[in-house]
Parts: structure tokens; sequence; C-alpha cells
């Protein structure tokens, strides 16, 4: 059952990056995200900041069974990363000055 729940983990953590990295440099988001994901660099790096809580809370608290300050961090650091994940879901600032670029 153990390695059943530390190959899981390290299959999301992957995907994680990969969606990540994608979102980061193309601007791809996955298909049932797209309608909802309005900024996509910063829902990119918000799953690397996710991907790295996940493994720190995972592999350094869960499975080994150790609780100490390291997996708290981790665990800290992806919750804020679905807050940053939220954040993505709403649009950005306006430019400065009122002027916005015409649609044509």
């Amino acid at each position: 059952m153990h390695m059943f729940l530390v190959v899981a983990t390290v299959l999301i953590v992957a995907l994680m990056v990969a969606f990540g990295v994608a979102g980061i440099t193309t601007g791809w988001v996955v298909p049932f995200g797209r309608r909802r994901i309005l900024r996509p660099k910063l829902w990119g790096y918000s799953q690397l900041i996710g991907a790295v809580g996940l493994s720190l809370w995972m592999f350094l608290g869960l499975i080994p069974r150790r609780f100490d300050l390291v997996p708290l961090i981790g665990w800290f650091v992806w919750m804020g990363a679905l807050g940053l994940q939220t954040l993505a879901q709403r649009p950005g600032r306006a430019p400065r000055g009122g002027v916005t670029k015409a649609a044509s």
C-alpha cells in the first residue's frame, strides 16, 4: 500500500510540473480549466509552487510519518499555491491611464 501512495504522489507531482511549465512557456491550460483561467502564466507558476509544496508535505511528512517544521512549511506553500490559482481565475489590473487597446 505504501508503494501505491508513493507512485501516485510522484505521478501527480510530475503532472503538476508539466502543466506548470506548459502554462508558463506557452500559455496552455488543461482543457477543463480553459474557461476559468484568465492568467495562464500565474496559473503555471502556482502549479510549480504547488508541486514543491506537495512534495515537501508528502515526501518529508506524511509518507515517512515525520511531523516537524519542514512538512508544515510544505503544507503552507501548497495552500499558498491554491490561493495563487484562485487569483489566476480573476482578471489582471487595468493599464494605467484608463487607456485600453481597441478591439479590431
